[in-house]
């Protein structure tokens, strides 16, 4: 049942084809060793920026792992993506200090800036925008972090003109 509805959500998800055979080297490093499995996401994410449906065959095929066992342990930990994400991860934050600092305004500008919603993609790859429960910058409230960058003390339109800036450099 489980695995019929990776599929429906697979199909749906806009992916382009990825070259499975990139785990070959993974594949091999890890295959008869115990504990294998998260190492095994890790490393396919790390390839591949995300864990493509075909990826999860391929893993089971070589490595014996059961398709329901990897889909469970990928869905439980939110450091696993069954999407392809932009180049630039946003993650604002929506914990308590950031909340009450209206960390709602950071997400809505930033929004209808992209024009994405929250866990959306911009259509040309570039930005991912992800709402998270905290990340441990409470003193600096609201904060975001554009990859390994933080920003705090943030206003909606400071958090437009980061972004605004990240894409000056992209088009350089």
């Amino acid at each position: 049942m489980r695995l019929s509805r990776i599929e429906i959500k697979n199909e749906t998800a806009k992916q382009e084809a990825v070259d499975i055979n990139l785990l070959n080297p993974l594949i091999e490093k890890y295959k008869d060793k115990r504990g294998n499995l998260i190492p095994l996401l890790q490393g396919t994410q790390d390839v591949f920026g995300y864990i493509p449906l075909e990826a999860f065959q391929k893993l089971s095929d070589e490595t014996g792992l059961e398709l329901s066992d990897m889909y469970g342990v990928a869905t439980f930990y939110a450091q696993f993506r069954l999407n392809p994400v932009g180049k630039h991860i946003i993650k604002v934050c929506h914990g308590t200090a950031c909340h009450v600092q209206n960390a709602n305004a950071i997400t809505d500008a930033i929004q209808e800036h992209l024009k994405i919603n929250d866990g959306e993609t911009t259509e040309n790859g570039m930005f991912t925008l992800e709402s998270v429960a905290c990340l441990g910058c409470c003193s600096l409230a609201p904060v975001m972090m554009i990859g390994d960058e933080t920003y705090g003390k943030l206003t909606g339109n400071q958090a437009v003109k980061i972004i605004r800036g990240i894409k000056r450099q992209e088009a350089n």
